[in-house]
Parts: C-alpha cells; structure tokens; sequence
C-alpha cells in the first residue's frame, strides 16, 4: 500500500512539471501576430534583372506599343515578318520602296533583319537595286512603372548594322547604335522615341559621312468596345516624326524633317496568325525634306505569329 502511495505521488509530480514545461515553452514557440505579418514573402518583388533595372509590371513587350510605319521598332517582339511598301513623288521623280523584314525574340532580346528593294524614276531615267541589308538587336535596361501602373517607362539600348550589296543604291556599310524610350500612359496614349549616331562606312559617294538621326511615334489605341469596327480588335491612330541632321562633311547642322499621319488596324486572329495592316500619308514638314519629298504614302502590312 505504501509502495503504490509513492508511486501516485510520483505521476503526479511528473505531470505537473510537465505541464509547467509546457507552459513555460508556449511564449518562445508562439510570435506575436504582428511580428509574423512584418516580414515579407519571398519572391513578391516586382523588380528584376540586372541591378533589378526592369519591372515585371511593365506592359512592354506586351502588344501595348504600336508598330511604326518609318521610325524603327522599339517594342520587344517574339515572331513577326513585315512587308512595307513606301511610294514617294517630287515633281517628276517618283520613288517605291518595298522592304521585307522578319523580327525573332530570344528572352528580351529582339533580333531583326530587313531587306529593302528601290526602283527611282526621274527625267525618264530608271534605278533600281537593293539597298542595304539590315542587321538590328535591341533590348530594354531600365523600366519605370508608377504604383498604380498609369506611367510605364522603358528604356532600352540598340544596334543596327548595315551591309552594302554594291547596287546602285548600295556602296557604303552603316552601323548606327541607338537608344530607345516607350512610354505608355494609362490605357490609350504611348510615345515611343529613338535616337540614334549613323556612320556611313566606305570610300564611295557618302563614305564617312555621320548622321543624327532620330524619331518620334503618337499613338491612341482604341479598343474594340470603344470603336466596334467589324474584325478589329483594336484600331490606332498614329503620327510619327523622323528627322536626321548632318554632322560633318559638305553641310554640318543641316536637318530634314519628315512626318506621317497614318493608322494601323490590330485584326481578330487568324489561328495563331495576327494580321496588323496599316495606311499612313507621308509628307515633309522643313525646307530641307522638301527637296526631295513633296508627298508620300506608306502602306504596311504586319503579321504576329
């Protein structure tokens, strides 16, 4: 009887310390609500890239910028091929201009080559050839997006190669770097604006010449609930202007001024195929584009696979 007393006594003993145990560990084991709420999540950030320059926010990339009619993309783009005719008149000379070009995406890099065919009439002589095939990379650094997404900014750096295939219109290579600028503000307006330093690379005709050229697209996309065209998706007017002006040889600081006034159609999808076709009017705005350009029409013709 004795020896079942003391072993009672002992369960006892044990469970109470036990308990206390317990009770002592609960204030380490548990944290306050507010502390576990105060640290983040890993992998929330919306910044990315190198030196978290870029934005997973951004709608860059996205369809969000139209394509240009003479001011060279900007926007990243995954699989498209283009074909563009250009006729320009001044007085009796008369130009055409069909250029083909395929655009390829790899991550945020953008590959581009392009290859224009020319045929000049002037004083009932004809020219025609190949001009120079084009070789073009591109890729955004740096991307502003505001917290509730109206402003979104990027900035990006490119390069385009040319390689003359001595026609007539083709003597002299070309490399032009550049940078970019897409703005898009709320859900309707964007502004995409390059810049860029050419040198004409050769001993023929234009050789060593530098240029600097640059460029300047208005654009209002207008969805199909707010403009229900038949078998359109979206419907964008636009205005561009590019421009160049001469830094050395015969007439250092001369500009030439060009504008467009066009828009450009986002059609229903055909299968995975998205055909983008656009019409712009094409006209000089200084004295210097006039010498060679009285009016113009540009007719373009996008594909989006």
């Amino acid at each position: 009887m004795k020896n079942i007393l003391i072993i009672r006594c002992l369960c006892v003993v044990a469970g109470e310390s036990a308990s206390a145990a317990v009770m002592a560990d609960e204030p380490v084991a548990l944290a306050p609500p507010a502390l576990q709420s105060s640290t983040p999540a890993p992998g929330t950030g919306t910044r990315y890239g190198l030196f978290d320059w870029l934005d997973h926010r951004s709608e860059y990339g996205q369809g969000a910028f139209p394509e240009p009619f003479l001011v060279d993309d900007s926007d990243l783009e995954e699989n498209e091929a283009r074909l563009d005719w250009l006729h320009t008149a001044a007085g009796s000379q008369h130009s055409d201009t069909v250029t083909a070009e395929v655009e390829k995406g790899f991550g945020l890099v953008t590959l581009e080559l392009e290859v224009p065919y020319e045929r000049d009439t002037a004083s009932g002589q004809t020219a025609q050839g190949f001009g120079n095939i084009d070789l073009g990379a591109r890729c955004p650094f740096y991307q502003y997006v505001s917290p509730n997404g109206l402003v979104d900014s990027t900035f990006g750096a490119a390069i385009e190669v040319g390689i003359p295939v001595n026609s007539v219109f083709s003597k002299n290579g070309e490399v032009v770097p550049k940078i970019f600028n897409d703005l898009k503000l709320g859900d309707h307006f964007t502004l995409q604006s390059i810049l860029g330093y050419s040198t004409l690379l050769g001993d023929s005709g234009d050789g060593g010449l530098q240029t600097f050229e640059y460029g300047f697209v208005f654009g209002y996309t207008i969805p199909h609930d707010e403009f229900p065209l038949p078998g359109v998706q979206q419907f964008i007017p636009m205005f561009e202007l590019i421009g160049e002006t001469q830094l050395n040889k015969d007439d250092p600081g001369q500009n030439s001024l060009v504008g467009n006034l066009g828009f450009r159609l986002n059609l229903k999808t055909i299968g995975p195929i998205q055909p983008r076709p656009g019409l712009g009017f094409v006209f000089p705005i200084d004295q210097a584009a006039r010498a060679d350009l009285h009016w113009g029409v540009i007719a373009s013709l996008v594909f989006e696979f």
